[in-house]
């Protein structure tokens, strides 16, 4: 049996990954296990965190320091976009205020979606944000 740090990545992972290490638009992506595997540099900059120091962590154990509120009301772990996005396997979006890693408090918008290598097949999801 494999351990989670021998879990072998799905190709639509790699490429989504290369994908989103290209772009300017901050990314994240996690896996089919809830794991968070990739975000980019744009992203670093947003949350004040390398991914070198994060690793592959459970997603929701890593969104916990951010503190992430919706700046409209109290929003449940749930009801938020990539937690819809993993358990429903539909897109989302919902505007946030975040705490990052640096302790500046920022406003950003938030869209998830299922990463689907066949019409039945999740691998996961991708997260792109921006500061609003």
């Amino acid at each position: 049996m494999r351990s989670d740090t021998q879990h072998q990545k799905h190709l639509v992972l790699i490429l989504a990954r290369e994908f989103a290490s290209n772009l300017s638009t901050p990314t994240l992506i996690a896996d089919a296990r809830g794991y968070l595997v990739f975000y980019n540099e744009a992203a670093e900059a947003v949350l004040g965190k390398r991914f070198a120091e994060s690793g592959e962590v459970p997603l929701d154990k890593w969104i916990a320091p951010f503190e992430p509120r919706a700046i409209a009301s109290d929003t449940p772990l749930e009801r938020r976009p990539p937690q819809i996005a993993f358990d429903e396997r539909r897109a989302s979006h919902m505007r946030y205020r975040i705490t990052s890693a640096d302790g500046v408090e920022r406003d950003i918008e938030v869209t998830a979606f299922p990463l689907l290598a066949h019409a039945d097949e999740f691998v996961g999801i991708v997260v792109i944000f921006w500061r609003s």
